[in-house]
């Protein structure tokens, strides 16, 4: 039987929580992390334990808001949002852990980005079978107005974290990100997409556990410089208006499709904190539609349906 080691993992990842808030403060320059640690209460809809760290800074210099989320799960029946697609695995209790982060930024001229990584160890109900285990996770940026160097960026230093897994690794995660951050009635991408993996234990634990510490470790090196390079472009009301009625799609995929959200609440997670990844001001206008040739509407005529930025 397989050596799992879920003490390792928990480990790596209140680690990787507290690095990436700690270079987001450096970042920022002004906003620091408030903390909000929590467990699973009673009243959950499966109460058998676990909590975690919430994490949230805002009206920072950069981050209108950012949450960085650590949570570690135990439950007696895994929810319909983790069996959907493998119905073999209802009944079972389980075990689930991980950090989820999005950052949304104050000027339109910074992208969104979110990223998760996960752990989830499956039991049989009468315990005379192994666990079914897997891991899980990504990243992704959504820009309002993308420029190419970033995205370019953005996706290199994706391919880099997963070259040493094999040259079909890249191709295959970012083909799914463009599958899954897809907004099916508005036959768009959420954004220019990154990497996206869930039920990976084909390579061993070890080797999958490497590669979820290769994705999450890139994350920091794939945003920051994007930060950097755009956190003083200048911005109005034009631009800020778009950036909010943009951040509408990001609602409505986080609430009408995003597994992480719904494994959250069906697992009787704290709806404070898995909440936390809507942004703090959105607006919505009815049948909008940018100005030709506009700034905005460059977004739509490019960069909003799956392509191959890297050439």
């Amino acid at each position: 039987m397989e050596n799992i080691d879920v003490g390792k993992v928990r480990e790596y990842l209140l680690g990787l929580q507290d690095r990436i808030c700690k270079a987001l403060e450096t970042t920022d320059g002004a906003a620091r992390f408030l903390e909000d640690a929590w467990e699973r209460g009673e009243d959950a809809a499966d109460p058998l334990g676990g909590g975690g760290r919430t994490r949230v800074m805002r009206h920072g210099t950069v981050f209108e808001q950012a949450g960085v989320n650590f949570s570690h799960v135990i439950g007696g029946r895994l929810p319909e949002a983790a069996t959907k697609a493998r119905p073999e695995l209802a009944g079972r209790s389980f075990e689930a852990l991980g950090v989820s982060l999005v950052l949304h930024p104050e000027n339109p001229r910074v992208p969104t980005s979110h990223a998760n990584v996960r752990f989830i160890c499956a039991e049989a109900p009468e315990g005379d079978e192994e666990a079914v285990w897997w891991f899980g996770g990504g990243y992704d940026l959504t820009p309002y107005y993308p420029v190419m160097e970033d995205i370019i960026h953005w996706h290199r230093t994706a391919r880099a974290a997963c070259a040493p897994f094999g040259e079909d690794v890249y191709p295959r995660y970012k083909a799914w990100c463009d599958r899954y951050f897809y907004l099916q009635h508005r036959h768009e991408t959420r954004g220019v997409g990154g990497l996206f993996f869930d039920d990976l234990n084909e390579w061993g634990f070890d080797k999958c556990f490497r590669f979820l510490r290769a994705v999450g470790d890139s994350f920091l090196e794939a945003y920051l410089p994007i930060v950097e390079r755009r956190r003083n472009g200048e911005w109005g009301e034009r631009e800020r208006q778009f950036q909010l009625y943009r951040r509408g799609r990001y609602v409505e995929f986080n609430l009408l499709y995003d597994r992480g959200t719904l494994f959250g609440l069906q697992s009787g997670g704290r709806s404070e904190s898995i909440l936390m990844s809507l942004p703090p001001l959105v607006a919505w206008r009815y049948d909008w539609k940018p100005e030709p040739g506009s700034e905005e509407a460059r977004l739509y005529d490019g960069f909003l349906a799956p392509r191959e930025w890297l050439g």
